[in-house]
């Protein structure tokens, strides 16, 4: 059964950091693609990054360029993302994903894990 597990969030200040984890367990690490979601109150979830555990590529959202970094510990079978320079718009419940793709502005994932507040107050 593929589980996945994000922790991390919290309540941090404009400007500030989080980072944010990703344990994944029943499923062969590298067969899946890793990416983070997140959804905002009345708002549709979006796609924020991903990470193909394989060859290490990833891809990032326009909204969180240059300020979002993902990673992988293929040991520990974990994602990491890395927020920085944290805006008030970036306040959303954050989800990881298993099997993440892309297409255009569309994002995907096919295999879950609850999710972890971050709020970022101004």
């Amino acid at each position: 059964e593929v589980q996945l597990q994000a922790s991390g969030g919290g309540l941090v200040q404009a400007g500030g950091s989080l980072r944010l984890s990703c344990a994944a367990s029943g499923f062969t690490f590298d067969d899946y693609a890793i990416g983070w979601f997140r959804q905002a109150p009345g708002k549709e979830r979006e796609g924020v990054s991903c990470i193909s555990s394989s060859d290490g590529s990833t891809y990032y959202a326009d909204s969180v360029k240059g300020r979002f970094t993902i990673s992988s510990d293929n040991a520990k079978n974990t994602v990491y993302l890395q927020m920085n320079s944290l805006k008030p718009e970036d306040t959303a419940v954050y989800y990881c994903a298993a099997d993440c793709s892309f297409f255009g502005s569309s994002w995907y994932g096919n295999y879950w894990g609850q999710g972890t507040q971050v709020t970022v107050s101004s």
